[in-house]
């Protein structure tokens, strides 16, 4: 890099998790920061909603990994615990199926395992769930050594080729399980079809169906027993509240309400931004926290947007419909996190990614927060209110979808789901206030591509896993940062690809190891 490009600052184009992680990153480390936001506050999809005295997260309501926010508050020399307050939720998840059945994830491999002893005695599920946790963790383990932490775009990038016929690393890229699924490998271990389902959705954390995405993706189940489930108290919307803290502290410059409509480019580097009202900065290098397909599309274009697309066609993630829905009373059979199954999820997932249509019987994912943070509701004659949040996925924007037209029939779906599978057959009564987000408004108001909540789909059983890099092949002085770059989707994941982005940055510019970094590493 140009002595006169090293003497500007980096620009970081959208704040959300991944922009605010790069940002306070490059901040810690001594670069001068000026980071973009496009509405009026940062953090991305981990807004909030305030109405009639509930608070509801908009986005991400389940926190994994919280050693990626520590390793970022590490870079400046603070701890995770002085900047947040976390509750360690367990059970994780609970699950109703459409049999009526229940059960509940458990955090510890042992307690689990006697659940399932008796959730489905005659299977030998529990010990399967054993050996697919054992297998989980050699994934889990193989990809921090080769996946995790650095920008990777293909196997290429995974395996340095000097090393590939080493026992060892041969080992290594036989246990990734290439060419098989995750619902393949997931039944190879437990037969009980409902334990499968449960299973499946450690996938859901990258909108991709398990039928389809790598089996290298099971490890995701590994990095939560591990690392746990866990609530930040105010809501997962203190995490971005606590990283913008933290860069302004660093002085990092936040201009909020600024649209980045073009990224400049000179002989081939970037080296600037025009925003929405016309205004030209200059900058040493850009970070875009934007979708990575819409930062080309949109703000590269040119000979680079070709050679970007031509390396890979990418599709889109799932979208969703989110409901928000204030409640008079809480439910006192919900956890924190729940999921109420679809009958069959094969052809659910079918309707989702094959055919393109929302599936008639669908999965809901339910928050109910309120018994861990009863602030996040009021109280009504005495009882607890609650903030419930509704998640169904849906396909990303087809031009045939109208959700203003869509919505209504499909609101009645999910309500007969809960009501039939969930025994929440007097919700609407219930209701003391309502708010939607549909696949229209998620593609509006994040700019990500076709409305897809998770960035890009993981799916291709060789290389499904692998996202843009973070430090880009194609233009210069550009890095690629949130869901929809490496490693890909998820907040720990968006979190990790700002680190990412910036230290290979940092690296670029100061050619060598970054002692900060190192420090930083040391002090975890």
């Amino acid at each position: 890099m140009s002595t006169q490009n090293e003497l500007r600052p980096v620009g970081v184009v959208g704040g959300g998790l991944g922009g605010l992680a790069a940002a306070c990153t490059l901040a810690a480390r001594g670069h001068r920061v000026v980071l973009f936001e496009a509405n009026d506050s940062v953090g991305g999809k981990a807004a909030v909603l305030e109405t009639g005295g509930f608070r509801f997260d908009m986005g991400p309501t389940i926190l994994t990994v919280p050693k990626v926010l520590a390793r970022i508050f590490a870079e400046a020399g603070c701890t995770l615990e002085d900047e947040l307050e976390l509750v360690r939720l367990d059970p994780q998840w609970r699950c109703f199926f459409e049999d009526q059945s229940v059960l509940d994830l458990h955090e510890g491999t042992d307690r689990m395992t006697d659940a399932l002893r008796s959730f489905s005695p005659d299977t030998r599920s529990a010990e399967g769930y054993q050996r697919f946790l054992k297998m989980s963790e050699r994934l889990h383990d193989v990809s921090e050594r080769f996946f995790f932490w650095r920008s990777v775009e293909s196997l290429r990038d995974t395996f340095d080729a000097g090393n590939t016929f080493r026992a060892s690393t041969l080992s290594d890229v036989l246990s990734l399980r290439m060419g098989r699924t995750v619902a393949g490998t997931i039944r190879s271990y437990v037969p009980d079809a409902r334990v499968a389902q449960m299973l499946d959705h450690f996938t859901q954390y990258v909108g991709s169906s398990p039928y389809n995405s790598p089996a290298v993706l099971c490890g995701i189940a590994h990095m939560q027993t591990e690392g746990g489930v866990w609530y930040p108290m105010g809501g997962t919307r203190a995490v971005p509240t606590a990283l913008e803290r933290l860069a302004r502290r660093l002085g990092v410059e936040v201009r909020t309400n600024t649209v980045i409509e073009h990224i400049l480019t000179e002989n081939g580097r970037a080296c600037g931004v025009v925003t929405g009202d016309g205004q030209t900065v200059r900058l040493g290098a850009v970070v875009s926290n934007m979708d990575s397909i819409r930062t080309f599309r949109e703000l590269i274009g040119g000979t680079p947007a070709a050679r970007f697309s031509r390396r890979r066609q990418y599709e889109p993630a799932c979208s969703g419909v989110v409901f928000y829905l204030g409640l008079r009373r809480r439910y006192e059979h919900l956890l924190h996190h729940n999921f109420v199954f679809s009958a069959d999820p094969e052809s659910e997932f079918d309707w989702i990614y094959r055919r393109g249509e929302p599936a008639p019987d669908p999965t809901c994912y339910l928050c109910a927060p309120a018994a861990t943070d009863p602030a996040v509701a009021p109280q009504f004659d005495g009882e607890q209110g609650e903030a419930l949040y509704i998640l169904v996925h849906t396909p990303y924007l087809r031009d045939d979808h109208d959700w203003s037209q869509m919505l209504p029939g499909y609101r009645r779906v999910v309500l007969d789901k809960l009501a039939r599978t969930a025994g929440m057959d007097d919700l609407e009564g219930r209701i003391v206030c309502e708010s939607v987000l549909t696949p229209q408004d998620i593609h509006e108001r994040y700019r990500v591509l076709n409305g897809a909540i998770y960035g890009l789909a993981s799916h291709g059983r060789f290389m499904g896993a692998f996202k843009p890099g973070n430090r880009n092949r194609d233009v210069a002085g550009l890095y690629l940062a949130g869901g929809s770059a490496h490693p890909g989707p998820g907040m720990p994941m968006a979190l990790m690809s700002g680190w990412i982005a910036a230290d290979a940055l940092d690296r670029d510019v100061n050619a060598g190891t970054s002692g900060r970094a190192e420090a930083a590493t040391a002090a975890l």
